[in-house]
């Protein structure tokens, strides 16, 4: 076996369930689950259709294997969203590759760029996290290190406190933005600091921009690369920038999205992956084709999670520290340090609490985390992720409002 796989963390979801075991959750109410991000919203028709329509035609797609480059429709179809979303221009036959979903690709590129013979390979990411950063580093070669976090300021980076020594040793950063789990944005000042630290260093930025289509303010969230644009960077040296179709147009299921930057990584990449057996499905193509083309769907998405979030959101903030976030569909909730125990953090605790008296389903922030310099910045917190129909997620609201009322009465 590969001796690496040992340094694995067992994933979020599996420490929640060994946190839960032995819990009978409270009969009295039907089971609501906030913990998992996974879009609940209706796939759009066109999707269905496009997917329908391809399964269909004559002769068949399923006849031969798929370009793992994927159909010049699909990239172009990507590029032009590229321009309508972000006004940058990327070659779509060289700058854009299709993916199996963001999850994956985030993976499969960290085994494309680190070398693991030079020393002391580096993979910088924030903290909290999304562990697929941290497992793609540990499978690599490398040896992850979790950039501080400022609760202060919304969890933002603290860029400037990753000594200079760590940075010198760094081949890949992981960014995300909007984050997961706090829905911060990153502004442009803050990619102008990375891009001097990348140009410096060597190291290739990975933006995670999966979330970028579910925002509460009225400009949609920057993206890496058109904050290389802006900053008037003559191209997209060592950066790569990855999204999805999964949050954007609710189709986790098809696990579709592509990857956009630097032409000479991604030739790298698609090499890799033409090893690793990662070709999209020519159904899923079709079906990506039409969602990418279409931003109706995405307009009508994104006013459904902000219409929820304003009724949610007020009904949490009267019993717990939280705020609408710039982004995403996560609420990232303090809960009181009273709730902690010799055994757990207040943060699993109060989920374990929660769950067996109202039966409702958070994430411990913990989870989502590691502890640096004897700190964990996910503890005392709680993820929400209000995937479900309005109605749902506003019911969860009231019983955690509820639950937490009582604690403090």
């Amino acid at each position: 076996m590969n001796p690496l796989l040992t340094q694995l963390q067992p994933y979020p979801f599996e420490r929640l369930k060994k946190l839960f075991a032995g819990i009978t959750p409270n009969p009295a109410y039907r089971p609501i689950s906030l913990g998992i991000g996974e879009p609940k919203h209706a796939t759009p028709a066109l999707v269905i259709e496009a997917m329908h329509a391809s399964a269909t035609a004559q002769p068949s797609g399923f006849a031969g294997y798929p370009a793992t480059g994927g159909e010049p429709a699909l990239r172009k179809a990507c590029a032009d969203w590229m321009q309508r979303r972000y006004g940058v221009t990327v070659n779509a036959a060289t700058e854009v590759l299709p993916v199996n979903g963001s999850r994956e690709a985030l993976f499969s590129f960290a085994q494309t760029v680190i070398d693991p013979t030079r020393p002391r390979p580096t993979v910088v990411s924030p903290n909290p996290f999304y562990q697929i950063y941290e497992g793609a580093a540990l499978l690599a070669g490398a040896t992850p290190y979790f950039a501080p976090s400022d609760p202060a300021r919304n969890f933002a980076v603290a860029w400037d406190t990753v000594p200079d020594s760590v940075w010198a040793n760094t081949q890949l950063l992981f960014v995300c933005s909007p984050g997961n789990p706090t829905g911060a944005v990153m502004p442009l000042d803050e990619w102008e600091k990375l891009f001097e630290l990348s140009d410096r260093h060597g190291f290739v930025i990975a933006s995670d921009e999966c979330y970028s289509e579910i925002y509460f303010r009225d400009e949609a969230p920057l993206g890496g690369l058109e904050a290389a644009v802006k900053l008037g960077r003559t191209d997209f040296k060592n950066l790569v920038m990855f999204t999805s179709l999964s949050k954007r147009s609710n189709v986790p299921g098809i696990r579709s999205g592509f990857v956009a930057g630097d032409a000479a990584l991604l030739k790298a990449f698609l090499l890799y992956r033409t090893y690793h057996g990662s070709a999209m499905s020519p159904v899923v193509q079709a079906a990506s084709v039409a969602a990418w083309n279409d931003e109706a769907h995405v307009v009508d998405n994104r006013a459904q999670y902000r219409a929820k979030f304003a009724q949610v959101t007020p009904v949490l903030a009267s019993v717990l520290d939280v705020a609408l976030p710039d982004a995403s569909f996560y609420l990232w909730a303090a809960v009181p340090d009273a709730w902690r125990t010799p055994e757990l953090s207040a943060d699993e605790h109060f989920a374990r609490a929660l769950l067996a008296q109202y039966n409702v389903t958070v994430l411990p922030g913990s989870y989502l985390a590691r502890e640096a310099n004897g700190f964990n910045p996910g503890a005392g917190r709680i993820r929400m992720a209000l995937v479900a129909e309005t109605a749902e997620c506003l019911e969860a609201a009231q019983r955690i409002a509820e639950f937490a009322r009582k604690r403090t009465s």
